[in-house]
């Protein structure tokens, strides 16, 4: 139970750990089942308490953070044996049965059509038969798209009910995200090429595609401290939504730009699907100039490119939602009030009534009271 601590003072023969162990320890973060936090932690940490009274150790604690994973789910499918046991079946195996309202009721087997019991959801196991071979998986949709898909279908911490339908779109959009940097690998390339120099000249479109990525790899670094691995794969399909929508001018600036938000991407999402970003940093030019994408330095969110020219505020009358109100950022409450209460919007709603006092909340919204 203390075996950790002593890979931290391999090869001392004469104590159980030296001072090596002083640096390495306590550890930053232990992961591991449910099973573990009721038998291996409770061991590491009874035998930390007794070591530390022994003089070994200068902390009270062998881990930092704690992170139970949940199970993986799947539907369990059985029926009694002329002996009085179970037998299990495989998901793939049989066809289910359903009610008016879509659930499942039952199942069938598909080699004879004889009827057999529906268990519901339940924790894969070898002995139930509803396990998922990886090795298939990988074989026909390949290693990123179950990684993929086990990342963004839950929290770490929370179980995972398996879905066919999940694992088909993971793989669609890894296969989006192929398409993209292919049909952009020229551009991307062009940018690449360019000498780093500031983003002055910027155009309008450009400009708007690095708020857009920068804000969500703010997002994303949030998320991958807090171990939100759902929502960090949640965060790169939107940046990739936003990358395909762009529409940016045939000029030297815009390629950089490109070039530097796909980059983005490709990092963040490096340790959910390594092999497919691994690749598409070696086709669109990155390696060449950055190094390996394994060696890359993790991008820094661009405090600059986050000021938009103009924020959008929400606009209320009565404290009803009524629009929305476009104004520059930066500006003072009483150019707020007076952009408000030009609203036609406000005018259609207030029916000529004047308004008695305007609410400004600063970079969020404006209600009118009339």
């Amino acid at each position: 139970s203390w075996y950790f601590m002593r890979y931290t003072s391999a090869g001392n023969d004469k104590a159980m750990v030296d001072s090596r162990n002083d640096y390495w320890m306590p550890m930053d973060q232990y992961i591991g089942g449910i099973e573990h936090a009721v038998m291996h932690l409770l061991y590491a940490r009874f035998w930390t308490r007794a070591m530390r009274d022994l003089g070994l150790l200068n902390f009270d604690e062998p881990f930092t953070r704690l992170l139970c994973q949940g199970m993986v789910l799947n539907h369990i499918y059985s029926r009694k044996t002329p002996r009085g046991g179970v037998e299990y079946f495989w998901p793939e195996d049989v066809d289910n049965v359903y009610d008016a309202k879509g659930a499942i009721i039952g199942a069938r087997l598909k080699s004879d059509g004889s009827e057999i019991q529906y268990g519901g959801i339940g924790t894969m196991s070898k002995s139930k038969n509803n396990g998922v071979d990886p090795q298939s998986l990988i074989d026909t949709m390949g290693a990123d798209t179950a990684r993929l898909f086990i990342m963004f279908a839950s929290p770490p911490e929370q179980t995972l009910e398996w879905s066919d339908s999940g694992v088909d779109g993971a793989h669609r959009y890894l296969r989006r995200l192929w398409a993209f940097g292919q049909s952009r690998a020229e551009t991307i390339r062009q940018g690449m090429a360019q000498p780093e120099q500031g983003w002055e000249d910027i155009d309008e479109a450009s400009r708007d595609l690095r708020r857009e990525i920068h804000s969500l790899l703010k997002q994303a670094d949030y998320d991958y401290q807090r171990i939100h691995y759902n929502t960090v794969v949640s965060t790169c399909m939107k940046m990739l939504n936003v990358l395909e929508a762009a529409k940016l001018p045939d000029t030297a600036i815009a390629a950089r730009a490109l070039a530097d938000v796909t980059g983005i991407l490709l990092r963040v999402l490096y340790p959910v699907v390594p092999h497919i970003t691994w690749q598409l940093w070696r086709d669109l030019g990155y390696a060449q100039h950055l190094g390996d994408l394994l060696d890359a330095a993790w991008p820094v969110v661009d405090e600059a490119a986050l000021i938009a020219d103009e924020i959008e505020l929400v606009l209320q009358v009565n404290g009803k939602l009524r629009g929305a109100l476009t104004v520059p950022n930066g500006s003072e409450k009483a150019d707020i009030e007076q952009a408000a209460l030009a609203h036609e919007a406000v005018a259609r709603f207030l029916e000529g009534r004047p308004a008695k006092r305007v609410i400004v909340v600063p970079g969020k919204l404006v209600n009118v009271v009339g």
